[in-house]
């Protein structure tokens, strides 16, 4: 037997005895799981931000323990199970690679992804944004609300169209704010200027949430060698003014 399939098997089946004897196990649920599926899929973002193949390999093992748990819970209810979840995504991706297993001609990715968004609509979506989780955080769901108008020809023609639409979005911002409107006015306009900026990353190929979250990390770096630095000399940050902080600052850029 295929090795994959050994060892498929062998996860069910420690599945299935957790479920009968262990004590924490026996007493979880859909809803207890959710919050541990949640940062189980963190720590694999994690290990994938850091390039980290070891533990890509081991969050993974967390997540495939998670899927089996759920269609355990899904077995028991007598609603599904595993070889349903299975059967499910395997018809999917056939039904939606037509390009693959029929005999639609696509010339790139853009044409799969395209025809991927028209498909769902034949299988009964009455909106192509149907398929964006609303507790998404916010940064992720703009790129992907904005990613799948475009599959349907909502878009922008080219990236300099898009950069006046950012241009035009800080103005509008500025003018709120040199007239003094209300908060609400200003966290308007605000959320429209980063939606403008998220639209124009799609357009030189930058996932904003990767590049955020790059800047976060290498802030964290800096900042904390500042911490330590000052610590050296025997002095609180508080104490310190911006410009000698800022030599410090400086440094920890130069050591990158």
């Amino acid at each position: 037997m295929d090795h994959r399939l050994t060892e498929f098997a062998r996860l069910l089946d420690i599945m299935d005895e957790l479920r009968a004897k262990c004590p924490w196990d026996k007493e979880q649920t859909f809803d207890s799981l959710r919050h541990l599926t949640i940062e189980e899929t963190y720590e694999l973002s994690d290990a994938i931000l850091e390039k980290d193949l070891t533990e890509i390999r081991k969050e993974l093992g967390d997540l495939m323990l998670h899927i089996v748990f759920y269609s355990k819970l899904g077995e028991e209810a007598g609603s599904f199970g595993v070889a349903d979840v299975l059967k499910g995504i395997n018809e999917k991706l056939i039904r939606r690679h037509p390009h693959i297993f029929g005999d639609v001609k696509v010339n790139s990715a853009d044409d799969v992804k395209d025809n991927w968004e028209r498909i769902k609509l034949d299988e009964g979506r009455t909106s192509v944004l149907e398929g964006v989780p609303m507790s998404l955080p916010a940064m992720v769901k703009a790129y992907r609300i904005q990613d799948k108008a475009r599959g349907v020809g909502f878009d922008w023609e080219n990236r300099d169209q898009v950069w006046a639409k950012v241009e035009e979005e800080i103005g509008e911002l500025n003018h709120e704010l040199a007239n003094g409107n209300t908060p609400e006015r200003r966290e308007d306009e605000f959320g429209d200027l980063l939606f403008a900026l998220i639209n124009y990353s799609r357009f030189i190929d930058v996932n904003p949430e990767t590049a955020l979250e790059r800047t976060n990390r290498k802030f964290i770096r800096r900042f904390q060698f500042l911490e330590k630095e000052a610590a050296k000399q025997g002095r609180k940050l508080h104490e310190m003014t911006l410009v000698e902080m800022d030599e410090i600052w400086n440094q920890a850029k130069k050591l990158e």
